[in-house]
């Protein structure tokens, strides 16, 4: 019976892990709309952006800027930049 039980909890968890994940990663509706944070960005100097995600309470993303690929992260309401870090390039 214990068996049981701990398998029991191993599937549920394994099935509402991602849904959790998910849920929390959605923009909240006050946040400014996708398409006007990228607009926001190539005012700020990118020449394109490559992933753009809601994440932890910001918006999240990879784009080019001074011809380097740089992360970023956004107030989710003004779109203003968090915080900048200059990816190093892939090592081949």
């Amino acid at each position: 019976m214990k068996i049981a039980a701990t398998a029991l909890a191993l599937t549920l968890a394994w099935m509402v892990g991602p849904l959790a994940h998910a849920v929390a990663d959605d923009p909240g509706p006050d946040w400014m709309p996708r398409e006007q944070i990228r607009q926001k960005l190539i005012e700020a100097g990118y020449t394109e952006i490559t992933e753009l995600e809601a994440d932890d309470g910001h918006w999240e993303g990879e784009g080019v800027k001074g011809g380097k690929r740089v992360e970023f992260h956004l107030d989710p309401n003004s779109g203003a930049v968090l915080s900048e870090k200059v990816k190093k390039p892939k090592k081949e």
